[in-house]
């Protein structure tokens, strides 16, 4: 079983940066493939991020590669979503994910809202 918790939401301006944090509980935290989500209102959650537990791998949505990157410091079983260049389309509620080898996640956050004003 995973807990995980989200932080770093908040407001900021076109063209500001974030960065989301993913707290995890549990073992083997490097075995675990993270991923993020994000729900804008109205429409349904689409994947943004992820990063594989054994190879450190990354893949990103068009949408927003080249200005966010995943990463993950396994001493402190934390994943992070860093958001540089943010636009007003960004804004959405933010989800971080888990699974071990499952092809869909097991695991959610409650979410943190981040919002981009223009």
């Amino acid at each position: 079983q995973v807990h995980l918790v989200e932080s770093g939401g908040g407001l900021v301006q076109a063209g500001g940066s974030l960065r989301l944090a993913c707290a995890a509980s549990g073992r083997t935290f490097s075995s675990y493939t993270f991923g993020w989500f994000r729900q804008a209102p109205g429409k349904e959650r689409d994947f943004v991020a992820a990063i594989i537990g054994s190879s450190g791998y990354t893949h990103y949505a068009d949408s927003v590669k080249g200005r966010f990157t995943i990463s993950r410091d396994n001493a402190k079983n934390t994943v992070y979503l860093q958001m540089n260049s943010l636009k007003p389309e960004d804004t959405a509620v933010y989800y971080c994910a888990a699974k071990l080898q499952s092809v869909q996640y097991d695991y959610w956050g409650q979410g943190t809202q981040v919002t981009v004003s223009s």
